[in-house]
């Protein structure tokens, strides 16, 4: 945190997870990020998030229905689709995930609040303007962005952003 004051989005695959939110608020996070299914208490788990002055965030594996959100949307600032199942880089991307994407941006319009739209997992030039036309405001991407090392990643950036 002492080398930067870019925003850290903490994306926490953790079980339990409320013990760990102070450390990480204490190691500089701006966003905490959970699992829906990490706890028995979502809602719970969101308003301790937010009453360290943080910013909140729920994640949904690919198994996970964007209803489970229903009732906790007036705590989250951030919604994370997984569009592939957590665990390891490089899987491909899961299309049924596009209509999470776009069920929860209507849910986020509904609101009226500011609320992010994150998608994780199988990101890549192909599958980008696919996750955006759905609603997405942020990609996570990793293998698309990393493959064929340093000298690579400039034109790998552009390719996922469609500049190429």
């Amino acid at each position: 945190r002492c080398f930067t004051d870019i925003p850290f989005d903490c994306h926490l695959m953790i079980t339990p997870v409320d013990h760990f939110i102070a450390d990480f608020v204490d190691a500089g996070a701006n966003i905490i990020t959970l699992h829906q299914e990490a706890g028995p208490h979502l809602h719970r788990s969101l308003q301790l998030i937010k009453s360290h002055g943080v910013k909140a965030g729920v994640s949904l594996n690919p198994s996970t229905p964007a209803s489970t959100l229903e009732h906790v949307m007036d705590e989250v600032d951030l919604i994370l689709v997984m569009s592939v199942n957590p665990g390891f880089g490089g899987q491909k991307f899961i299309p049924s995930q596009l209509d999470k994407i776009s069920t929860n941006s209507k849910m986020i319009d509904a609101t009226g609040r500011d609320i992010d739209l994150e998608v994780d997992g199988g990101i890549n030039a192909e599958t980008a303007p696919q996750v955006i036309k759905a609603g997405a405001d942020l990609l996570v991407a990793g293998s698309a962005v990393f493959k064929g090392g340093p000298e690579q990643y400039a034109a790998n950036i552009n390719a996922v952003l469609g500049r190429t």
